[in-house]
């Protein structure tokens, strides 16, 4: 009988080489015939005992009696084997000690195995898992449950058509019947109707023959159904070029009505989305967004296969190339579609760009050698109960109790809802703050987004999104040479008023709302005290509390010796520069940096007072004790991989962001041990534009929050930074001096005027540079 197990596999033994040949591996007793009888088939595997007490069965076996010692076997069907149990086993132990002096080769494993035995249990099969993401699903597994989903649902869909299909033809012959003969007499017994668990098999109808019924999802009547190519908004990105998909690909749960699970090109993940913010890919000049396809390399991929799935379905083909360079190629193709796009997709248009047939049907799988043969009498099974998640249900009332952005503005508009109760980033009615530069509240979603998204430049110097939304595919630029806020096309017409996008593209130079001089543009007010109340909210964006710093007691000025620092990650030297400006006499200047040309800098502009030892990562206990103590410790750790600017940015944890942990080892070491009092202070600097998460975590590891502090205020740079220390003063605001330079024009020499920005990503444009660099 063939079967499963490894022991099956494997040649069958003779009483002559094995005393254990009814034992096998895995715990089963085969009976296998005697020497000249036949072998008859089996029918039945009898199961043993665990291995563990197998063991121990065998010595007894060796030495007594085996029957005796044999486990009692459960009683089972008779076997056909002629011969007892008894005597196979006597046969097998006489055989065995004639042949004891004998070595047995059978008891070991090959040479591969080691000298364990035979009989040895084999180990558990190593399981192992994805840490991380708790819907991690495995593309095996995946493909398991949409196989068994897909026959589930033909099972289902067959039961349902058959029962359609009987119940109308038995409404029919009852009709039938009643129409043909007459009404019976009041005085005839009426005949009891039948039995409702009885029905009448019909004869096998093969698969093919008919058209398999499916069951319809995506069935409120809002459009967007199985495979339809369209672009999708989600918070903090562009819109996205997507595919919708059925509940089964996510391998979650189903979409509520109104929602519809997207699957994103370019990285393949899946997101349910409000049909609100579904847009068909036909519309894809209004969609697409250029400055992200020029920094973002998933948003380009995705944009390829986007429009190549676009071009097979309109029957267009690939454009070629005659480059040899694949990335280079890919670039021209894509731009060949992106044209073909741009102009309506012709010559079919937006039809030709329809899902087929096979594609609408997630369900569809013919197969015509296959009979479908209905069940005679069939129970529906009891509705499984869904498993409860609360967040799932909570984001999917949120969709649905709340309504749109637009809905809740109308209400507003009416004065049946105040404005101040309603998130204006996003519409949410789960508010936690109010919005710090206009009349309106925020929920903690938009909060983190415009914590991350505020001060996030392109390479023109203008924001990257919007100011009120911290999103947009469409943005308005602030014609104001000191103003780099942008405002979208969506919010602009939603709060302002319908048309005001238009208007505003028109005016030349067109000055936004935080530099007009109104304070109101329809429902878009703007705050009187809003600098306040942004300095107040990225200050006070406390999500931890820790201890204050401890404040040390001011030093008399004749008292005041040459202070030594450590300036980690040190750049060119512009901590040196700074302490001179405030005139802090510096004892010794230790910095660690790798760049050569920065070394270069520093050494001739400081005329080489600084003492460089190199790498941060050499730096040691024994070496901190030689060059210290330190009265302040300095540093700024490498923001590329914490930015959210970069899409390829690997965190905290990764990559360049690990240097932070740097900083903090040395921080440590340089502290004053217990006991001592001397004053010792110290900042660390990275950028705003960073993750929630990675500030949260570089907060608990200084035990303090950071302050956010923008050059602009002092200069005419607009270079937001946080800044975690216990310098003294450091939340306090900032006012410019008589003598800061708050125009770019001012900080140029005599004779030059300011007209376009000079830094490197500009200068690499080119031709493709709309703007020219006037030096007169």
């Amino acid at each position: 009988m063939p079967s499963n197990s490894p022991a099956a596999a494997e040649p069958p033994e003779t009483p002559e080489n094995d005393i254990t040949n009814d034992v096998n591996e895995d715990g089963a007793d085969h009976d296998s015939p005697e020497e000249g009888t036949p072998a008859s088939p089996r029918t039945k595997r009898r199961v043993g005992r665990p291995g563990r007490k197998r063991k121990q069965l065998l010595p007894e076996m060796a030495t007594s009696d085996p029957c005796a010692n044999a486990p009692p076997t459960p009683p089972e069907e008779p076997e056909p084997s002629p011969s007892p149990r008894k005597k196979r086993g006597r046969r097998k132990l006489e055989q065995t000690e004639k042949n004891k002096d004998e070595p047995d080769d059978r008891n070991c494993d090959s040479p591969r195995e080691g000298e364990t035995g035979r009989l040895r249990r084999r180990p558990v099969p190593r399981v192992t898992f994805q840490a991380g993401d708790p819907y991690y699903i495995s593309r095996r597994q995946r493909e398991e449950w949409l196989s068994r989903w897909k026959m589930e649902a033909e099972r289902r869909a067959y039961r349902e058509a058959e029962m359609s299909m009987m119940d109308n033809l038995s409404e029919g012959d009852f009709q039938k019947e009643e129409s043909a003969s007459p009404a019976p007499p009041h005085s005839q017994q009426q005949t009891a109707p039948a039995s409702p668990t009885v029905a009448v098999t019909p004869e096998p109808v093969a698969r093919g023959e008919r058209p398999l019924p499916r069951e319809i999802e995506y069935q409120d009547g809002r459009g967007f159904g199985i495979g339809v190519l369209v672009f999708g908004k989600l918070r903090g990105f562009s819109w996205w070029p997507g595919r919708i998909v059925s509940w089964l690909m996510s391998g979650r749960s189903r979409a509520a009505d109104g929602t519809r699970w997207v699957m994103w090109f370019g990285d393949g993940k899946f997101s349910v989305v409000c049909v609100e913010k579904l847009m068909l890919l036909s519309s894809f000049s209004s969609a697409f967004h250029q400055p992200t396809y020029n920094k973002q390399s998933m948003y380009r991929k995705a944009i390829f296969e986007a429009l190549q799935v676009a071009s097979v379905r309109a029957g267009r083909p690939v454009p070629s190339c005659d480059t040899s360079d694949d990335a280079e190629g890919v670039d021209i193709q894509t731009r060949q579609m992106i044209e073909w796009a741009m102009t309506g997709f012709p010559p079919n248009g937006p039809q030709s760009l329809e899902p087929p047939e096979e594609e609408q049907n997630p369900y569809k799988e013919v197969y015509p050698e296959m009979w479908a043969e209905p069940e005679a009498a069939y129970t529906p099974p009891p509705a499984k109960k869904p498993r409860k998640n609360s967040a799932e249900k909570a984001k999917i009332r949120e969709v649905i109790d709340e309504g749109t952005r637009e809905r809740l503005i109308c209400e507003v508009k009416k004065k049946t809802r105040n404005i101040e109760d309603i998130c204006i980033s996003c519409g949410s009615l789960n508010v936690s703050l109010e919005h710090p530069l206009f009349l309106g509240a925020m929920c903690q979603g938009c909060k983190n987004s415009f914590l991350e998204c505020a001060y996030q430049y392109d390479d023109d110097g203008y924001q990257s999104y919007c100011t009120i939304c911290c999103g947009g595919r469409e943005v308005l630029m602030c014609g104001n040479n000191n103003c780099c806020r942008c405002f979208c096309v969506e919010c602009v017409d939603l709060l302002v008023g319908a048309g005001s996008a238009a208007a505003a593209i028109k005016e030349d130079p067109w000055n936004c709302y935080m530099c007009g001089s109104r304070t109101a543009y329809g429902l878009l007010r703007r705050r009187d005290d809003w600098p306040c109340r942004l300095q107040h909210f990225f200050a006070n964006n406390h999500e931890q509390d820790f201890e204050p710093a401890k404040l040390y007691p001011p030093v008399a000025a004749e008292k005041r010796k040459p202070i030594r620092v450590l300036s980690l990650f040190d750049g060119i030297a512009t901590g040196l520069l700074v302490l001179k400006d405030l005139g802090m006499q510096v004892d010794k200047y230790v910095a660690s940096e790798v760049c050569e040309d920065s070394i270069t800098v520093g050494m001739v502009r400081h005329q080489g007072r600084i003492m460089y030892v190199g790498d941060v990562r050499n730096v040691t206990h024994k070496h901190i004790e030689e060059w210290g103590p330190f009265d302040l410790v300095i540093g700024g750790s490498p923001c590329n991989d914490l930015s959210i600017v970069n899409p390829a940015r690997k965190g905290l944890f990764e990559g360049t962001g690990r240097l932070f942990f740097e900083f903090y080892r040395l921080l440590h070491e340089a502290r004053p041990k217990a006991g001592d009092e001397r004053p010792f202070y110290w900042l660390f600097e990275n950028v705003v534009a960073m993750g929630v998460s990675d500030k949260r975590d570089i907060s608990r590891f200084l035990e303090c929050n950071p302050v956010m502090i923008d050059a602009k205020e002092v200069s005419a740079a607009h270079r937001a930074r946080y800044f975690w220390g216990n310098l003294p003063g450091m939340s306090r605001p900032l006012t410019p001096m008589t003598n800061d330079k708050l125009d770019l024009q001012e900080c140029l020499e005599h004779g030059r005027t300011a007209k376009h920005s000079t830094s490197q990503p500009c200068c690499q444009e080119g031709g493709h540079c709309l703007h020219t660099v006037v030096l007169q």
